[in-house]
Order: structure tokens, then C-alpha cells, then sequence
């Protein structure tokens, strides 16, 4: 029986055997869980492995990638008009919230703030004037108006001189600083053009006046918006996108593992943010940008820097786990053989979640109990090594094909272990 089955198999063409050779080879490596290591030897051997049931944490968890970003960052410019008069800080220098980064002209400010509070002084005195003189509910009501305006006017005027300093909004590292003295910066839109002496003119200016002795007529914008750019030192977050079959397992305050190029240690984070609104990635799949807080302080990180994330979504204590190869079903039954003084005993088990290459037994053994994974048998060889099951097709050196885990026969019995090139 065997002959004819060998005659058989090899009147097949050598192409017929070989996709037949690397179908099994396949059916190899997608039962399997991991490598099986092998020894040649002049002999074939068959040589079961044995594993134990292990009980610890198992994680769930969702891949992201992107870069690293400082945690804040501001960029600043006047918030008024004027002439830069005073310079402060430099391009690299540390700031601390609220540091003056530079000053501009404030003298038409200041006279402007005087003005408000000379305008809202006449208002009220004008109100108590009206009230005391028992002027109609008309009258009142309008001077009661014009001293709520003049109150917004002078709030508007101490805002003005405030912001006639620029400070820093938070701490950090200014890495652009695009100011220097006598620059007129802010806005000048409209029909005046600005003054070098008295800060910029036209609507601009808090009361709406011209400023400063300015020269009006000119209808080109001169003035600058020059920037002081700052970001945070130490603190940092990984801007990342995950795949859209991803995006709705994720949520606020999971946590992350993050490895960064060029750091060895791995950087542990908090899940920040999730977007609702789905982007493109650079190969036109939808993906969701996530943001993930780094935890402390980090002077190794630096912002533009590629980075990776394992985002745990789910995670379970005290899970007992087997390797997946040590386990076989016959219908909807699992099995493994446990090893019992020595002895493997056919054990029926309940099996749960599938991690990778173990899955959970959530009843038939107990921590530390032995299992038996069948043994792969190699045919002998001149070389000594370790493969994975099935590389190569399962060949040895010798042209010779590999028996099945379990046996030692191909599925279905009686396929020869010879497979002997073109004859």
C-alpha cells in the first residue's frame, strides 16, 4: 500500500508536489504557536515538549503612532500699537507665566487711560447731578448709559496700558522671538498710517482717536506683527492616530507605553483626548487622532520626534493561560494532555479569550499543572540548528520533508516522506 502511494506521489509533477509540500507547510504554521526548536541529527527523532499553565495579568491593548509635541505652546504678539521701546528676552532664554518679553511706547495709552477716567468721573457727576435735581426717568436712564459706557471705556484703556508689556502666558522655552527695538508693531488697517514717535494712529488706538501727532492720509498698513513664540520644558504629549477600527475602544485616562525613537526606556503616558472627526492617513486610510499626556517631566524628549504607542484597553488579573499549540478539540470539546506521574492524561478543559500565542483555560487545570504539546519530527541531517515549523516548506537539508506535529503523518495518512526531486 505504501509503495503504490509513493509511486503515486511521485508521478506528480515536481510543481504539483511542491504547492502541495507548501500547503501542509502552511497548515503548519497557522496551527502552531510560536517555534518549534529542532536539532538535526543523523537520526529522526520525535520529541515532545512540555509547558506548564501560568497565571498572571493579560492586556488588551490598541497601536498608535505619531510624534512628540511639547505639552503647551504660545504664540505671542501685541495686542496693541506701538513702537517696540524695550526688549526683554532672546531666542532660547527659559520664561517663567508671566515674564515680560517687551515693552512697546505706552505714552498714548496711558493718555488715553487718563481720558476714560476723566470721561467717567463727568458721567457720574452728571448722574448725581440729574438725580438730585429730580430729572425725568428719561434723563436717568440716559445717564446711567453713558456712565456704564464710560466704565467699558476705561476697562478697555487699563487693558491697553497692561497690554503695552508682552508676557509670557505660560513657562517654557522661547524658541522664536521675532521683536526688536523700534519696531511698530500691531495693527494699522484703515485710512491712517502710524507715527514713529507716538505708537500708530488711526482706529486702533483705545478711544478710537488719532494718536501721538501721527500724519494721517497714507492708506498703506506699515506696521509689523512680530511673534514671540514659547513652549513648555519638560512636560509633553505623543499626538498620534490609531485606526478606525480602534477609535471606539479608546477613552479618556487610558493608559499608554510609548516608545520613542532614540530613547531606550519606555515612556508611560494617559490618554488626553479622543477625536470624533476621522483624518486621512498618508496612505488614504481613516484614522482618529488620539493625544496621550506623558507622565513627569521629560528632559530626553524633544518635540518632532517619531513615537509609538501601546494603549491597554483592557486588562485582567490572575488569568490562567496555556500555550495555544498545547491544546486540540474534537468537535466543540478542548483538550490537552496533562502530564500526571509521568504520564499524559487526555484532559477535557473550558477554554476562554485567545492572547496571541496562549489562551485562557477558565477550567480543567490549575496553576503549575504540565501539558504535553505532540512532538514534530525532523528527519535527520548534516547540520545542527533551530527553525520555525514550517520554514522552508518543511525541508531538511537533504530534500527531505518533515513529519506533522502529532504522529508524524501528513492529514489524511499514507502521504509519503520522500519527496524526491524529478524522479
Amino acid at each position: 500500500m505504501r509503495k503504490r502511494l509513493t509511486e503515486r506521489w511521485r508521478r506528480l509533477g515536481r510543481t504539483a508536489r511542491i504547492l502541495l509540500a507548501a500547503g501542509v507547510a502552511a497548515v503548519v504554521v497557522g496551527g502552531g504557536a510560536g517555534a518549534w526548536a529542532l536539532t538535526r541529527e543523523d537520526t529522526a527523532q520525535a520529541q515532545a515538549m512540555q509547558v506548564q499553565a501560568t497565571s498572571g495579568t493579560v492586556k488588551e491593548t490598541v497601536s498608535a503612532s505619531g510624534t512628540v509635541e511639547a505639552a503647551e505652546t504660545a504664540d505671542l504678539s501685541f495686542e496693541v500699537s506701538g513702537t517696540v521701546t524695550k526688549i526683554y528676552a532672546a531666542e532660547g532664554d527659559p520664561v517663567k507665566k508671566g515674564d515680560p518679553l517687551a515693552r512697546v511706547d505706552d505714552t498714548t495709552l496711558v493718555a488715553a487711560r487718563t481720558a476714560a477716567a476723566s470721561a467717567l468721573t463727568a458721567a457720574q457727576e452728571q448722574l448725581d447731578t440729574d438725580e438730585s435735581s429730580g430729572a425725568s426717568d428719561v434723563q436717568i436712564a440716559s445717564d446711567e448709559a453713558a456712565v456704564a459706557a464710560a466704565e467699558a471705556d476705561l476697562d478697555s484703556a487699563r487693558e491697553a496700558v497692561d497690554d503695552a508689556v508682552l508676557r509670557a502666558t505660560i513657562g517654557g522655552t522661547v524658541t522664536a522671538f521675532d521683536l526688536a527695538v523700534g519696531d511698530v508693531v500691531g495693527s494699522s488697517s484703515g485710512s491712517s498710517g502710524s507715527s514713529s514717535s507716538g505708537g500708530s494712529g488711526g482706529s486702533d488706538s483705545p478711544m478710537g482717536e488719532d494718536s501721538g501727532g501721527a500724519s494721517s492720509g497714507s492708506s498703506t498698513d506699515s506696521t509689523s506683527t512680530g511673534t514671540v513664540s514659547i513652549v513648555s520644558a519638560g512636560d509633553h504629549v505623543v499626538e498620534a492616530t490609531v485606526s478606525a477600527d480602534d477609535a471606539d475602544s479608546l477613552k479618556k485616562g487610558l493608559q499608554a507605553t510609548v516608545t520613542v525613537n532614540g530613547v531606550g526606556e519606555e515612556v508611560f503616558g494617559t490618554v488626553a483626548t479622543v477625536g470624533k472627526v476621522a483624518e486621512t492617513s498618508s496612505s488614504g486610510a481613516a484614522v482618529f487622532p488620539v493625544s496621550i499626556t506623558v507622565t513627569g517631566e521629560r528632559d530626553d524628549l524633544y518635540p518632532g520626534t517619531s513615537a509609538t504607542a501601546e494603549i491597554t484597553v483592557k486588562q485582567r488579573e490572575d488569568v490562567l493561560t496555556v500555550t495555544s499549540a498545547a491544546i486540540t478539540t474534537d468537535g466543540d470539546q478542548a483538550y490537552v494532555q496533562k502530564v500526571v506521574d509521568g504520564k499524559t492524561v487526555k484532559t477535557k478543559v473550558t477554554i476562554g479569550e485567545v492572547y496571541g500565542a496562549t489562551t485562557e483555560i477558565t477550567d480543567g487545570l490549575a496553576e503549575g499543572d504540565t501539558v504535553e504539546i505532540e512532538a514534530f519530527t525532523r528527519p535527520g541531517g548534516s547540520r545542527s540548528g533551530s527553525q520555525e515549523g514550517g520554514q522552508e516548506g518543511g525541508f531538511g537539508g537533504d530534500g527531505q520533508m518533515g513529519e506533522m506535529p502529532g504522529g508524524g503523518q501528513f492529514p489524511g495518512g499514507g502521504m509519503p516522506d520522500q519527496m524526491g526531486g524529478g524522479r
